[in-house]
């Protein structure tokens, strides 16, 4: 058998080579023309949009700081009626200024808003009253009944936004103590890392904000008068009134102590941390101790009923069907 007729003439593998090779070196010149690299398209296209989103966001953020103003405004018809009528001097006590600080109610249009609203709202719902009374109950009612009726409401009406604000000052103090010993634990470790108390006050309410952003409100503004106050007792006053809750004064207390002897403030911080976490504890216990109380009646009422309904109806079917 001869091997020499199956072997491939070198001239036809040189030349299919140099066929590759040709081929090989065409496509690698026209590859970019044929198949153009769109990353560079792709790259000025993200940069286009990128600009286009910022100078979206940065419009809008303008128009939002054309709307919010850092002092807001009363509406004009509530200063009109507070400068009518010469309300300003039921504030001058401080009491509803004081009232409304700590519903988180700030400046004079908070200010300005609560006594136009009390003095509108008496007259508001004794006329929607009236109206009611007269033209859907009783058109034929007495003069007496709509006098008592327009005085009521019309007291309602005067109470409604101090037990308003009474009940926002409430939820924002439970809001502040559920959250506040975790607000001191990281005050404490601000503190103990070396930060100083404005610092510490800044980091914090940085920080914890997500969670309360009522302690984080009440933070920052501390830290805003400890930077401009000269006296920074006051700023630690302001925060206890501001506030109202008793765990926050103590702290408060400690940190006036620490700032005038010059004590260490982390073991003052560590133990009014634990006195609060402590005061959470046992308010949440003594919410648990009551809940069986709370919950006799409505089972009188609602459950035992059903639960002799269903135990004594199939009694009372059969001794029927007996019969």
């Amino acid at each position: 058998m001869n091997i020499s007729a199956h072997i491939p003439d070198p001239e036809q593998i040189s030349a299919v080579m140099a066929g590759i090779a040709v081929f090989s070196a065409v496509v690698a010149v026209s590859w970019p023309y044929i198949f153009r690299d769109t990353l560079a398209e792709r790259m000025r296209r993200i940069e286009g949009q990128r600009e286009r989103i910022r100078m979206r966001e940065r419009s809008r953020l303008d128009r939002e700081k054309s709307k919010v103003s850092l002092r807001p405004e009363p509406k004009r018809l509530f200063k009109t009626i507070v400068d009518r009528f010469n309300l300003a001097k039921q504030a001058e006590d401080g009491e509803i200024v004081r009232k409304l600080k700590m519903a988180g109610y700030r400046g004079h249009a908070a200010v300005t808003t609560f006594l136009a609203v009390r003095l509108i709202t008496p007259l508001v719902l004794s006329a929607a009253a009236l109206i009611y009374l007269l033209l859907v109950i009783r058109p034929d009612a007495s003069p007496l009944t709509v006098a008592v009726v327009a005085l009521g409401f019309g007291a309602l009406g005067y109470f409604a936004p101090a037990t308003f604000i009474r009940n926002r000052i409430t939820k924002r103090q439970q809001a502040i103590r559920r959250s506040w010993p975790d607000a001191l634990d990281l005050l404490l470790i601000t503190v103990e890392s070396g930060m100083g108390i404005e610092s510490a006050f800044r980091k914090v309410g940085e920080e914890v904000g997500t969670q309360s952003p009522e302690i984080a409100e009440e933070i920052l503004l501390t830290t805003a008068e400890l930077s401009y106050l000269q006296d920074r007792r006051q700023a630690y006053e302001n925060l206890g009134l501001r506030t109202g809750v008793e765990g926050v004064r103590a702290v408060v207390t400690s940190l006036i102590q620490a700032e005038k002897y010059g004590t260490p403030l982390g073991q003052a911080l560590r133990v009014m941390a634990q006195e609060n976490r402590d005061m959470r504890m046992s308010e949440a216990e003594k919410r648990a101790a009551a809940l069986p109380p709370k919950l006799t009646v409505p089972m009188i009422l609602f459950f035992l009923p059903v639960l002799f309904a269903v135990i004594i109806t199939p009694a009372a079917i059969q001794i029927t069907a007996v019969q």
